[in-house]
């Protein structure tokens, strides 16, 4: 049995119940993902006079400079998004217009996961799986193309180990108990 897009949307939508809930959990887990973020780039602040600005320092520019590029690429693919390929109305609230591929959202909680992988496996891996959530809800929601949060997740996996990689490679691998 195929199903597409729209016969998802509908019968999400006609359980008022589900839309709810894919939009609290959509803009829970965006903002406890910014929240650790937060909370490590004060952990790193902090940290500086034992260990040196080298962690908040790549806490800061890896995921600040991928962001941007990943942001400044997809205005250029332009891609269009799920709801206006297939005319209809997402569950999750969206009325944007293209910049569909990669999903920034899905990027942005995959590539904090990579960057707490410097202090805390555990909690690097925490957010690896609420990424996973993410991605379910923007595809379920219509908001993106499964190709759209594959995407973003890969290219932060990637950028970010490359970049962490060298960086710490560089500069000295610090792991400290978070």
């Amino acid at each position: 049995m195929k199903i597409s897009y729209s016969d998802l949307s509908t019968s999400i939508k006609n359980n008022s119940g589900l839309v709810t809930a894919l939009n609290v959990l959509d803009k829970a887990i965006t903002y406890i993902t910014i929240l650790f973020y937060l909370g490590l780039l004060i952990y790193a602040a902090i940290s500086i006079p034992k260990i040196g600005a080298t962690l908040l320092y790549r806490s800061i520019v890896i995921p600040g400079v991928s962001f941007v590029l990943v942001s400044l690429f997809r205005k250029v693919a332009s891609a269009p998004r799920p709801y206006e390929v297939y005319n209809f109305t997402p569950a999750l609230h969206k009325d944007t217009k293209g910049k569909s591929f990669p999903s920034r959202h899905v990027f942005s909680i995959f590539m904090v996961a990579i960057t707490f992988f410097q202090v805390s496996i555990p909690a690097g891996v925490f957010l690896l799986v609420l990424g996973v959530g993410l991605a379910v809800i923007r595809v379920v929601g219509g908001v993106h193309f499964i190709k759209d949060v594959v995407a973003g997740a890969l290219m932060a996996i990637l950028i970010g180990v490359i970049c962490f990689w060298f960086f710490c490679g560089v500069f000295g691998l610090i792991m400290l108990p978070f």
